[in-house]
């Protein structure tokens, strides 16, 4: 009766065949006390006194241990949540290089370093911290790992950069591109003038080719083939120059006799004629709302067909021949050449040129602006010269040039990608493509008998394929 009654004093419903001692949790072994229990709580080794469960659930919690018996592992930087993602690497197909470096690049990024090696293409075995065989890092760790911090331009878009996989996932090889050897279009044009200082053909955002033969200006649309004859000048002129407007509705024309007209292409109108030059206008150019004429009087005068007079504003600054004219993509500045081999920046706000290039040895017919960088300038020179030449329009530097080894006629920019063609005379009579800013050769064309004098790019900015060259 004694045990049942200290059985219920300790308040724990015990089986009749089990005692209280057997539930001691402490280390050390001792004789069974059945009857001493309660005074070995009053003596002098109270703090090696056996621990029990009911003075264990009774214990007021600013008595518990400061220690535990028990180790829970971080994983803070574990992925364990992403292992059923990945896949058992699959035969490699035939011609697949390029589909196993994007999949190894993107388990790297999602999974981590740990997660990206799995079978190579040439059928080797997955390294040993596949996710498919043993882990290499215990994954019970017990501290977070200390890592430094990622860089802020770390080339991975998660932040971490797997080295390993930098050879194996690197961008395969462009093939070069296929550049047709043949003309896909041939146009008769006959009475088309053999003159360097000259520009007779133009390229309209309608796609309706401009040239000028003769006393006449023809119109050929790219879309249906068909050929109109805009206008005759009659026996006494001669056309010079054509130039469309950025829309792509309204033409002028250039003529020997130094006037400037401007002609409706859709309805074959003439809508202004301008006057002002004293000889020929063999250049001309338009900017939003400017037309710029270039004249053998060294002069360039500034239209406004808003404005009843003849010219708002006059350049004077070439000492021969203006040849060459082109405005900016943002209408800031205009660029002109000359026969006197100088180039000259102008803008609207000062009637003296900006910037005075004189590097060139020859002509400047050849101008053209990049559409890809602000104040990008790149021109040509003729024979003496035979350079292409580039320059920083902000602080006039040249940064830098090529030499060609023949006469530069033209030059135009591609606005798809960043390249440049070329067309040449005297001596090789080639068209050139060139990758900027490399200056390595794209494309190289020959077999012409005489000089690439004209070019003109076709609307959609297809250099390669719709260039005319006569």
């Amino acid at each position: 009766m004694e045990s049942i009654t200290q059985r219920r004093k300790s308040g724990i419903n015990l089986p009749s065949t089990m005692s209280e001692t057997s539930l001691r949790l402490d280390a050390f072994s001792s004789p069974p006390r059945s009857k001493r229990t309660t005074n070995l709580a009053s003596s002098p080794m109270s703090n090696r006194s056996p621990r029990t469960i009911s003075n264990l659930s009774s214990s007021p919690s600013s008595k518990s241990a400061s220690c535990s018996d028990r180790f829970i592992p971080c994983r803070s930087s574990s992925r364990l949540h992403t292992f059923g993602l990945v896949e058992k690497a699959s035969p490699v197909k035939e011609g697949g290089g390029n589909n196993d470096a994007y999949s190894r690049l993107l388990k790297s990024e999602l999974f981590g370093a740990d997660f990206g090696c799995f079978s190579s293409p040439a059928g080797s075995k997955g390294c040993a911290n596949s996710p498919m065989s043993s882990p290499s890092k215990n994954m019970l760790r017990f501290k977070t790992e200390n890592s430094g911090p990622n860089s802020p331009y770390s080339p991975s878009v998660l932040g971490h950069t797997d080295t390993s996989l930098s050879n194996e996932v690197s961008t395969p090889p462009k093939p070069p591109r296929k550049v047709p050897k043949t003309p896909h279009k041939v146009l008769d044009a006959p009475s088309l003038q053999d003159d360097f200082y000259l520009n007779l053909v133009d390229w309209s955002s309608q796609n309706v080719l401009a040239v000028g033969l003769g006393t006449c200006v023809y119109l050929w649309t790219a879309s249906n083939s068909r050929v109109t004859k805009l206008c005759d000048l009659g026996p006494t002129d001669s056309v010079c120059s054509v130039q469309w407007t950025r829309e792509g509705s309204y033409i002028s024309i250039g003529t020997s006799l130094g006037q400037v007209q401007v002609w409706d292409g859709t309805q074959c109108k003439k809508v202004r004629t301008f006057g002002g030059h004293q000889t020929r206008t063999g250049v001309l150019a338009w900017s939003s709302r400017i037309l710029s004429s270039g004249s053998r009087d060294r002069n360039i005068l500034q239209h406004d067909v808003r404005v009843p007079s003849d010219f708002v504003s006059k350049f004077i600054g070439h000492k021969s021949e203006v040849c060459g004219l082109k405005w900016s993509h943002d209408d800031r500045e205009l660029a002109s050449g000359g026969n006197d081999n100088q180039l000259l920046v102008w803008n609207q706000r000062s009637q003296q040129p900006v910037l005075k290039l004189t590097e060139h040895t020859a002509a400047v017919k050849a101008i053209t602006w990049s559409p890809h960088q602000c104040g990008l300038l790149a021109s040509g020179g003729g024979t003496a010269d035979r350079c292409i030449r580039f320059w920083n329009t902000t602080n006039g530097n040249q940064l830098n040039h090529i030499d060609t080894g023949s006469q530069v006629c033209n030059l135009a920019w591609s606005r798809n990608v960043n390249e440049i063609v070329s067309t040449h005379g005297y001596s090789q009579n080639q068209i050139m493509v060139w990758k900027y800013p490399s200056m390595s050769k794209v494309a190289t064309l020959t077999g012409h008998s005489l000089r690439v004098l004209y070019l003109a790019m076709s609307p959609d900015g297809q250099v390669l394929h719709n260039i005319l060259h006569v």
